[in-house]
C-alpha cells in the first residue's frame, strides 16, 4: 500500500482549470477553434461542408498567389525550415536583412526589424522603447499584444476614450512635463475598423513632446500608396516614431516587423526581451512576406477588387440596416449588442455556409457583442451574394 505522505499533492491550479467557466462556455457553444480540412482561397472545408471565410484578415487574397506561394517553395529547398534559434545567438541570415532593407524602404523609415509573429513585434514595439519611469498613454481599445508589451514595460499607464484626441489632451494637461511620454495607437483598430485620428494625435504629439507607437497590422496593405498604411495615408510617416505590423494580414503570411529609425531598432534590439530572445524568423516565411509585398506593389488590381468588394458589402449592410460601429476598413463589425443574439446571428450564418468569428464583451465594450466580419479580395460575386442572402436570413432568426 503506497504511503500517503508520498502521494503528490494536488495544486489548486488544477481545480481552477476544472471549474474555469470561460472554458466550459467555449467548449458547449462550439465558437472557437475550429478545424478545417481544406482551404482554397475565401473556401473552407469542415466536416465536410463548404463555408465562405468572412472573417480571414487575407485582405488582398494573395494566399494562393503563385508568385508567393513559388517563393516559400524556393527558400525551403535553399535554406531549409529554421534557422533554430534567436538572432542573437545563431545569427541572423540574408534573407532577414533583404526583407529588413525592402520593408523599411517601403515605409519610409530607415530601419525595420522582422519577427516570428506579429504578436512579438507589437509588444517588441512598446518594451524596446518604455522604461519604468515614461508615462504610457493609450486608446482603450488597443490589441492585446500592445497590452502585453504596456504591462511587460512596467511603466505607467493611463487609458483615454477610444479613438478620442479630446480625452487624451484632458489626460496630459494633468502629467509631469519632465517624464517621458509614449503614445500607443493603432492605425486601424480591428475589432470596431475605425480608422486613428492620426493628424490630431499628431498635434498633441508634437505639443507634449511625446513619441509614437503605431500598430498598422490592419492598415498596411490597405490604406495609403500601394498600401503604405495608414501614416503614408495621412502623410505622417515622419511623425511616427515606431511603427509595427503583421504578415498575417494582406501579406498572407506570418511574422511581423517594427519599423523606425536605425538608431531606435539598434536600441529596441538592446533592450526588448521579445527581440533578443525570440526565434528568427522562417526562411520560407521571409520569403512569402517578401513576394508578397512585391506582388503588393507591382499588382494594384488586388487593392481595387478589395475596394469594390468593400463598397458592395457595405450596401448590403446598410440595407440590412445592420449596426456597423462606423467601420471606415474592410474590418467590419456586425454589432448586435447582446450576446444572445450574436450567438443565434453566428449559428444562422453557419448554417447558410458563412463563416464569421463571434466577440463579445469582456473582448469588447459591454453592449457590443457584435459578430466580427472582414471583406477580401478574393470574395467573388458569387460569394457576395451568397453572403448577402445568409445575412438576411440570421438577421431574420433574431
Amino acid at each position: 500500500m503506497p504511503l500517503s505522505f508520498l502521494k503528490k499533492r494536488k495544486s489548486p491550479l488544477w481545480e481552477r482549470i476544472h471549474s474555469d467557466d470561460a472554458t466550459r462556455l467555449r467548449l458547449k457553444y462550439d465558437t472557437y477553434y475550429h478545424i478545417f480540412e481544406q482551404q482554397d482561397g475565401t473556401r473552407v472545408v469542415k466536416d465536410g461542408k463548404e463555408f465562405i471565410m468572412l472573417s480571414s484578415n487575407d485582405y488582398l487574397g494573395l494566399t494562393h498567389h503563385p508568385k508567393i506561394k513559388e517563393a516559400g517553395k524556393k527558400a525551403l529547398e535553399k535554406w531549409g525550415s529554421s534557422t533554430t534559434g534567436a538572432r542573437l545567438a545563431n545569427g541572423g541570415r540574408i534573407f532577414h536583412q533583404e526583407l529588413e532593407e525592402k520593408l523599411a524602404e517601403f515605409l519610409g523609415k530607415e530601419a525595420c526589424h522582422v519577427f516570428s509573429a506579429g504578436y512579438l513585434a507589437c509588444a517588441s514595439a512598446v518594451t524596446g522603447f518604455a522604461d519604468r519611469k515614461d508615462l504610457l498613454f493609450a486608446d482603450k481599445n488597443l490589441h492585446s499584444s500592445l497590452w502585453s508589451g504596456i504591462k511587460l514595460s512596467g511603466a505607467h499607464c493611463e487609458r483615454f476614450a477610444h479613438n478620442n484626441p479630446d480625452h487624451l489632451r484632458e489626460i496630459l494637461e494633468y502629467e509631469d512635463d519632465s517624464e517621458g511620454k509614449i503614445f500607443v495607437l493603432e492605425g486601424v483598430y480591428s475589432m470596431e475598423g475605425h480608422i486613428a485620428k492620426l493628424p490630431e494625435f499628431g498635434k498633441l504629439a508634437e505639443e507634449f513632446k511625446a513619441f509614437v507607437v503605431m500598430d498598422d497590422a490592419h492598415g498596411f496593405g490597405v490604406l495609403g500608396n500601394e498600401g503604405r498604411g495608414t501614416a503614408d495615408h495621412f502623410g505622417m510617416t515622419d511623425q511616427v516614431d515606431v511603427l509595427c505590423g503583421s504578415f498575417s494580414k494582406s501579406l498572407a503570411g506570418a511574422g511581423g516587423f517594427v519599423a523606425s529609425t536605425q538608431e531606435a531598432i539598434d536600441y529596441m534590439r538592446s533592450h526588448s526581451k521579445q527581440t533578443i530572445f525570440s526565434a528568427a524568423l522562417s526562411p520560407a516565411s521571409c520569403a512569402c512576406a517578401q513576394a508578397a509585398l512585391e506582388v503588393m506593389k507591382e499588382e494594384p488590381q488586388h487593392r481595387e477588387r478589395l475596394h469594390k468588394n468593400l463598397e458592395r458589402y457595405r450596401s448590403i449592410l446598410y440595407g440590412l440596416e445592420l449596426d456597423t460601429w462606423e467601420s471606415e476598413t474592410p474590418a467590419i463589425p456586425i454589432v448586435l449588442g447582446e450576446k444572445e443574439k450574436v450567438y443565434y446571428f453566428w449559428k444562422a450564418l453557419l448554417e447558410k455556409g458563412i463563416y464569421a468569428i463571434i466577440s463579445i464583451a469582456p473582448g469588447v465594450p459591454p453592449g457590443k457583442d457584435l459578430i466580427r466580419t472582414a471583406i477580401s479580395a478574393g470574395h467573388t460575386d458569387e460569394d457576395l451574394d451568397r453572403i448577402e442572402e445568409a445575412l438576411v436570413y440570421a438577421k431574420s432568426k433574431i
